[in-house]
């Protein structure tokens, strides 16, 4: 393997790094002229109005990064062998995202309603399968394993194919269900950027163990935006990320899951990926149900239902809760870790 592929993620990772911490004082100062701006409200704990468009430096740091890198690849085919397939999934990621971007940076300013927030994210999981980024089956666990299965790729002893509409739908689905939660726990300072962090670092190191560099490459341009960001929105935050931000961060985690984990982890291939965002889908499970159970719309918030909302209502500091969420992301994503090296992988 040619150096080059394995410095690429590094490189990827420095560069949104350092974009998104240039860029975030912009951004900031663009919040305010534009009126993108979170003015507190009885639910929320910054208790003085914050810019709302951070996540616009996080997008467009992520997108410079992964458009450079794509360029570079592209142009040097010689030192990275990547297939066609991998280089259109490349670049239907970063299509998806600057779609969630768009729709969730009107949000910010405009409060766009629930359905239409929807109807984004619905087609940016659209765009994913159209670029043939999709589940696209699930391993059976009680088949006999082949004596020799492929390194990549599926095992075909035991892996089961979805019918093509049930691999769109779930795709979709799966899709719609990180990025939303992940919104969902957006609700303290430095919360959703280093949980984010976590996982994607997690999805990083997977992936380049068993060589899916293309997946490397995004994960680790993920974790560096979050890592930047964190500089200015870590408790007490000068700006938030906003919808823009924490529904941009979940589109592109779940896209990283079904390249990556949902293909390369055997007999746990819905297992890890689940395990390694189990923090904001738990949560966001529980809520839902909560809501239902009591007869609340699912898509209204509140200051009491999230695992957040609970640590504060105990008195924790908004810096303790924080630190006891990413404690439990890191368990988890430690326990996923753990799983993928058993199951031989």
């Amino acid at each position: 393997m040619h150096i080059h592929t394995k410095l690429m993620p590094w490189v990827a990772f420095a560069l949104a790094l350092a974009l998104t911490w240039a860029l975030t004082p912009l951004v900031q100062k663009l919040a305010f002229r534009f009126g993108a701006v979170a003015v507190p409200r009885e639910r929320d704990v910054h208790k003085k109005p914050l810019p709302r468009w951070g996540g616009l430096a996080m997008v467009g740091a992520f997108l410079v990064t992964l458009g450079l890198v794509y360029l570079y690849i592209a142009t040097n085919r010689h030192i990275f062998p990547w297939t066609h397939g991998q280089l259109m999934q490349f670049a239907g990621v970063l299509l998806g995202a600057l779609l969630v971007a768009i729709i969730g940076a009107l949000d910010d300013k405009y409060e766009v309603s629930a359905i239409w927030q929807t109807l984004a994210l619905i087609a940016a999981g659209v765009v994913l399968v159209c670029f043939n980024v999709r589940i696209e089956g699930m391993t059976n666990p009680l088949a006999h394993p082949s004596p020799h299965p492929p390194r990549h790729g599926y095992d075909p002893a035991t892996w089961l194919p979805f019918p093509l509409w049930f691999s769109w739908l779930g795709t979709i689905l799966w899709v719609f269900g990180v990025a939303k939660t992940v919104d969902f726990i957006d609700g303290l300072d430095g919360l959703a950027a280093g949980v984010c962090a976590i996982c994607g670092l997690t999805l990083a190191l997977m992936s380049a163990l068993v060589g899916q560099y293309e997946v490397t490459i995004i994960a680790a341009a993920l974790v560096g935006v979050c890592l930047g960001f964190l500089r200015y929105n870590y408790n007490p935050a000068s700006i938030i990320m906003g919808t823009v931000g924490a529904q941009f961060l979940g589109f592109v985690l779940a896209a990283v899951a079904i390249i990556g984990t949902f293909k390369i982890a055997a007999t746990l291939s819905v297992a890890l990926p689940v395990l390694v965002l189990g923090v904001p889908i738990f949560d966001g499970i529980r809520v839902v149900f909560g809501r239902v159970l009591h007869k609340t719309p699912a898509y209204l918030p509140d200051k009491t239902s999230h695992i957040h909302h609970i640590l504060i209502n105990k008195g924790y500091s908004q810096r303790r809760a924080v630190w006891v969420i990413y404690g439990l992301t890191a368990s988890l994503c430690a326990i996923a870790s753990l799983l993928f090296r058993v199951s031989g992988r």
